[in-house]
């Protein structure tokens, strides 16, 4: 496959993922059909079987797009940094800002209602960062894995809440209030060598 056709490929694929997503913003992802996104994106239905299966895999492409771009967006908080304070809203900020700036997926992901798992692939993508590349400055008796998963699921509930209060705090508000949380359960993180 040459470049000219992964281009018209992934042109294709965002266009069924735009698609999709506006059309959601009117009706309930069972109420639509392929033909309806196929038409909304301006191609076909044999276009759309070329790229996906159903609608649900579409979806789930398109969660998958937005959480490599949350971790991508999470691990530039701390990229050039040896160690950070658990208390430091930056570390958090980048979280907040990309879920504000693409609020109507994340309500879909956070809440977990239109793709089943899709809660825990959010948690799980934080998890993986936190597990991999970063680790606690100091020591604890907790295994460190277990304090990993309480803090990212403790905080997809901060994060539903954000939703339920229809983003009323500034994604700076959030981070802070989320920082102050993490610093009274931790002090800070060391990044470990990529």
């Amino acid at each position: 496959m040459n470049s000219t056709e992964d281009r018209r490929i992934l042109r294709t694929q965002k266009k069924l993922k735009t698609a999709l997503l506006q059309l959601l913003k009117e009706k309930e992802l069972y109420q639509l059909t392929i033909t309806e996104v196929a038409k909304f994106a301006d191609c076909n239905r044999v276009t759309f079987y070329s790229h996906y299966k159903d609608l649900n895999e579409l979806l789930a492409a398109i969660v998958i797009d937005h959480l490599e771009n949350l971790a991508s967006d999470f691990r530039k908080s701390f990229q050039n940094l040896k160690r950070f304070s658990s208390t430091d809203v930056q570390r958090h900020l980048p979280i907040f800002e990309y879920i504000y700036q693409h609020q109507f997926i994340f309500q879909l992901i956070i809440k977990g209602e239109v793709l089943p798992g899709s809660q825990n692939q959010f948690c799980e993508t934080l998890v993986q960062i936190s597990a991999t590349e970063l680790q606690l400055e100091e020591t604890s008796d907790l295994e460190i894995p277990s304090l990993n998963y309480f803090m990212t699921y403790g905080s997809l509930g901060f994060f539903f809440y954000w939703i339920q209060q229809d983003f009323k705090d500034s994604p700076k508000t959030m981070a802070g209030k989320l920082a102050k949380l993490h610093g009274k359960m931790y002090d800070g993180s060391v990044v470990l060598d990529q």
